[in-house]
């Protein structure tokens, strides 16, 4: 038994060595059992070698996904500040259509095939009629003045721009946001200053969306300003004031526009509406009977273009505008009536028939 013992003992023994030496061998360098092995390492060298590329190339992406996510700001931090608005050019830019003499510009002077007003676009001279008139004072001088037809009392804004010192931004043309025939279009603005950074250029808002948008100070002032927008090459050469006859260019919609300044007076707001003065006038024939009205023209003393219409104000006076509220008196009184204290006394026919924008621009 000790023999048999010894033996078995042996052969344990002998196959523990082998199944030992046989596990050594899958991580050994040398010998037949060791090449396997070696190969198997050298792949997982370069297992491990190609997860260290991916994981630098990993970073490199995440990197300049970083400076990508930085540029991105940077861009966007830019759009909030410019809105990405360049200067316009405003001798390049397109001009606006205009048609005062529309259904839906027009109330006493509305285009028709009699009366051949001019079409859209069409230059206008006001300095011929109907667009002039001669008319009284109240002390019974002659006056003249422009005819623009009927405008609501609620002025439109137009916006000036200034710098934060309170300079105004030199060649920025002034913005509205609509023109004759746009519902709530007036020939009389309401002046909302603007201050702009000093960055700012010069004609970079062009429209009054982008204002809006750019988010600057806007200051609703009292200051009223009549300025009727009219086709490019349009003349009304007179004036009382000291400002000429020339037009003034502003932006509307990425567009231009142009149009008269009347600075005969300075004048304000009245609440919020623009002030009102008495006019009175008379017809060829009197509201009410057929053909009536503005549509017979105003009666004229006998080869002459003189009126015996009556403003109650002049630029200096009291409670001048040039926004006038039309009382119509009876022709019948036409002859009578050669001053404000005459034209109170006439028979009126309606006190209170229109509101016009009619600047005086001389008087006698």
């Amino acid at each position: 038994m000790t023999d048999h013992m010894d033996r078995r003992n042996f052969l344990q023994a002998t196959a523990g060595s082998m199944a030992l030496a046989a596990t050594a061998g899958c991580s050994s360098d040398g010998g037949d059992g060791g090449s396997s092995g070696g190969d198997a390492t050298e792949e997982t060298d370069a297992m491990e070698e190609g997860t260290d590329a991916m994981t630098e190339g990993t970073d490199a992406m995440g990197e300049e996904t970083d400076a990508m996510d930085e540029e991105t700001d940077a861009m966007d931090e830019e759009m909030t500040e410019s809105g990405m608005m360049e200067p316009s050019d405003p001798a390049e830019a397109p001009r606006a259509s205009i048609d005062r003499f529309s259904e839906d510009a027009g109330t006493l002077l509305v285009r028709n095939d009699e009366n051949e007003l001019p079409g859209p676009d069409e230059a206008i001279d006001f300095d011929q009629g109907p667009f002039i008139t001669t008319g009284f004072g109240p002390d019974g001088g002659t006056v003249e003045y422009y005819n623009f037809d009927v405008q609501p009392t609620s002025p439109a804004p137009i916006y000036a721009f200034f710098r934060e010192n309170g300079d105004p931004v030199e060649d920025q043309l002034n913005v509205v946001g609509v023109t004759p025939g746009d519902d709530g279009y007036n020939d009389f603005w309401r002046v909302n200053k603007v201050t702009v950074p000093d960055d700012y250029q010069a004609n970079t808002v062009t429209a009054t969306h982008q204002l809006m948008d750019a988010g600057y100070e806007i200051e609703q002032t009292d200051t009223i300003k009549n300025c009727p927008i009219v086709p490019d090459g349009s003349t009304a050469s007179k004036r009382a004031g000291d400002n000429d006859g020339e037009l003034v260019e502003g932006w509307y919609d990425g567009e231009i526009v142009s149009y008269f300044l009347f600075a005969e007076d300075e004048f304000s707001v009245a609440g919020d509406s623009v002030p009102l003065s008495p006019i009175y006038v008379s017809f060829n024939t009197n509201p009410g009977e057929d053909g009536g009205g503005p549509a017979s023209g105003f009666m004229t003393e006998e080869g002459s273009d003189q009126t015996h219409n009556v403003l109650a104000t002049l630029p200096g006076d009291d409670g001048y505008s040039p926004l006038w509220m039309v009382g119509v008196y009876d022709n019948a009184d036409f002859d009578s009536v050669s001053d404000l204290d005459s034209a109170t006394d006439a028979n009126i026919l309606d006190p209170n028939a229109a509101h016009v924008n009619c600047p005086v621009v001389s008087t006698e």
